[in-house]
């Protein structure tokens, strides 16, 4: 059996009713097994990135301690993913979408297989990544940028916004 890691996930959504969508998921990642929800954070609304002729991102970040291989995990987010309605195609790239389950942080670990880059690439840009995640998880290690809070640090955070309520 796998050694318990911490995995930070990012949740997204802009589709449907984004908040209740976030915290269903955040219900499945902690059914997942031989995973423990260890926190969430609020959430957060930021415009769309990439593509932005869409409704705004509701984001929030998740901290889990599982024994799920890297790969088993990402597995698991993606079927969390289908199961709320998601379908990805080659026209869905920072497209709108129902839910978003990123894999940000693995065990301090720095992965580069087939279909699994941890860090995720572009994490240390995006504050509406980096904000819900430091909430909940600043001191975890972020390779290549010290740890989460440090790389939050680097950037701008203008236009992340907690929702009320959150």
């Amino acid at each position: 059996m796998n050694p318990a890691v911490h995995a930070c996930i990012g949740l997204g959504a802009n589709l449907g009713h984004p908040q209740a969508t976030l915290r269903a998921a955040a219900e499945a990642l902690a059914a997942l097994p031989d995973t423990r929800l260890l926190a969430v954070s609020r959430c957060y609304r930021t415009a769309a990135w990439g593509r932005t002729d869409q409704p705004d991102f509701v984001n929030a970040a998740a901290l889990l301690q599982t024994r799920l291989a890297p790969q088993a995990l990402l597995a698991a987010l993606l079927e969390i993913e289908r199961h709320a309605g998601r379908e990805r195609g080659p026209d869905s790239r920072w497209g709108p979408r129902l839910l978003d389950l990123d894999l940000l942080l693995y065990g301090g670990r720095a992965i580069d297989e087939p279909g699994l880059r941890v860090p995720h690439p572009h994490l240390h840009e995006r504050a509406f990544a980096l904000v819900p995640l430091a909430e909940i998880a600043a001191a975890e290690p972020f390779p290549g940028h010290g740890s989460v809070g440090e790389a939050l640090r680097a950037i701008d955070p203008a236009g992340v916004e907690l929702l009320d309520g959150a």
